[in-house]
């Protein structure tokens, strides 16, 4: 299978890489910062050095050549600005939408947030609910798109440590509960080779489920 995944350099992408190159995946990672080609290198990917941000669809879309999947893993990251919540969480996914059909590429795994189906929290400031906004609006344009074999995930609060292999994923809401980018990672490795998540808005929390188990049990 090769994959191309968006936000290269992200926490969440760099171990989706490990993940997929490992198992004899080709991964390619699109970065923003050539400074990180080394880095992401080293996870057994390809780098393509596009800003998401500024770049076309037509700039994109030869990168994505090939490609069975394509997965957005970018985010703005803390510390940025309620604009770049919106032209990176938003509409550089939609970018991607667009440069997978040009390239052919049905396939498109969405790292989603969870709470974006309720109001902000106004308490918890401008940026936030640009956040949450943008996460949202991402999802609707891409679900509106005949052209995409589309799997949203929503994770919960997300932690650096190891993973434990045991989540809970639903269709439905979950209480929310925190959630390794380990288990993240390797929850999106299994849903890429489970074409029977197509369609459906995964809830992602830690949880008492082995991983592969939990992906086959949403597929029922």
């Amino acid at each position: 299978m090769r994959t191309v995944i968006a936000g290269g350099h992200g926490k969440i992408a760099l171990r989706l890489a490990t993940l997929l190159a490992n198992r004899g995946d080709e991964v390619v990672s699109v970065v923003r910062n050539p400074d990180h080609r080394a880095e992401v290198e080293a996870t057994g990917a390809a780098v393509a050095v596009v800003d998401l941000e500024r770049a076309a669809p037509a700039d994109l879309a030869p990168h994505l050549a090939g490609a069975d999947a394509v997965v957005f893993a970018a985010g703005a990251g803390p510390g940025s600005t309620a604009e770049r919540k919106d032209t990176v969480d938003r509409a550089a996914a939609e970018l991607l939408a667009e440069a997978a059909a040009r390239a052919g590429v049905r396939r498109y795994v969405l790292v989603s947030s969870t709470g974006v189906d309720q109001e902000p929290d106004p308490g918890r400031g401008e940026v936030w609910a640009a956040y949450i906004t943008a996460k949202k609006a991402a999802e609707d344009a891409l679900r509106a798109r005949p052209d995409l074999d589309l799997t949203i995930v929503r994770p919960g609060p997300l932690t650096n440590d190891p993973g434990v292999g045991r989540v809970r994923l639903s269709k439905d809401h979950l209480e929310r509960r925190e959630v390794t980018r380990d288990d993240t990672a390797a929850v999106l490795a299994a849903i890429l080779e489970a074409p029977g998540t197509t369609g459906l808005t995964l809830e992602l929390m830690g949880g008492e489920n082995d991983i592969l188990e939990a992906v086959t049990a949403v597929q029922a």
